[in-house]
């Protein structure tokens, strides 16, 4: 029998099967990196979202109706607050917003990050009860997903009696790692506040057990490095940072690894549009990737800080 002939009658689709078996277990194979293009330039949500007073540290849920923010409005219960707006369709405008007041308290409240569920929050307080100077604390949605529980401290391994703060939520699915990126100012760093992970398997309120902070030295600097966020594959993280070589005060910075297991690369300043001379911070992605909400001190604005969004379109080829 010659090779052709014994091609044949060799059965594909087992050997289709058994290739695309092969090529998924292979990191990096199954999913390539997806490409972006440049950012547009920013514009602002406006009213109601923005007043005249501080309105920063956005965060998007799943599906992009219900954005949770820190503003020192009036209304709220103390200096920043938690609070919540939520729309009709990705295209419609936003609601009033409403004060989370179960979350809230007389202190400051602020900088939340949803888990991949959005059943969990995480966010950052100075008030009473705490390891320190201000701690992480979390918050279980209510079934139905429209109210939250009390929030309780994530404790004194992860917190510290410095102050931690800014965290931000990534899952490693791979690896069954839940990963929280926070702020501290904790003593081992290398500069003012520092970037410090913290790990656990499980993200259930009452049974999940968090790591120590460990530092991330590649996202960190001698400057100031704080609200960062990871895009849902791991590939891409945006950083808060005031570090040399920005176009203003606070910037947003950027880093990339091949795979989600790898180290991070040295960040790097888009530079405008995305940043400005003014202060640009607390970068929270869209899950596609492709809309950028942050917070900004630019011209153009409503009161202090104000937030805005920016959109880049995913490019098929380099």
């Amino acid at each position: 029998m010659n090779a052709l002939t014994q091609f044949k009658k060799t059965p594909i689709l087992p050997l289709l099967i058994a290739l695309t078996l092969v090529v998924a277990a292979v990191p990096g194979l199954a999913t390539p990196p997806v490409k972006f293009g440049a950012w547009s330039a920013p514009i602002n949500v406006g009213p109601p979202l923005n007043t005249q007073y501080n309105d920063t540290y956005p965060i998007l849920t799943a599906d992009g109706l219900t954005v949770y923010f820190t503003s020192d409005r009036p209304g709220g219960l103390g200096g920043d607050d938690l609070w919540v707006s939520r729309r009709e369709s990705t295209d419609a405008p936003w609601g009033e917003p409403e004060n989370l007041t179960i979350l809230n308290s007389p202190f400051n409240d602020s900088l939340s990050v949803l888990s991949t569920s959005g059943n969990i929050m995480y966010f950052h307080s100075d008030r009473p009860g705490g390891c320190g100077a201000g701690d992480l604390w979390m918050s279980r949605a209510k079934p139905g997903g429209d109210a939250w529980m009390a929030p309780v401290n994530m404790g004194c391994v992860v917190n510290t009696s410095f102050t931690e703060i800014a965290p931000a939520f990534y899952a490693n699915d791979d690896l069954g790692l839940l990963t929280i990126y926070f702020g501290s100012n904790r003593p081992g760093g290398i500069g003012d506040f520092d970037i410090y992970q913290t790990t656990t398997t499980d993200e259930d309120l009452e049974s999940a057990v968090w790591g120590p902070g460990v530092l991330v030295p590649e996202l960190s600097s001698p400057a100031r490095d704080t609200r960062t966020f990871v895009r849902r594959d791991g590939r891409e993280v945006f950083i808060t940072s005031n570090r040399t070589g920005g176009v203003g005060g606070l910037d947003i910075w950027v880093a990339t690894r091949e795979d989600s297991s790898d180290p991070w690369s040295t960040p790097v300043n888009p530079g405008p549009p995305l940043n400005s001379a003014a202060d640009d911070g607390s970068p929270a992605l869209s899950r596609d990737g492709r809309t950028l909400y942050f917070f900004s001190t630019r011209p153009g604005g409503f009161g202090g800080r104000d937030i805005w969004f920016t959109v880049r379109e995913e490019r098929l080829s380099d």
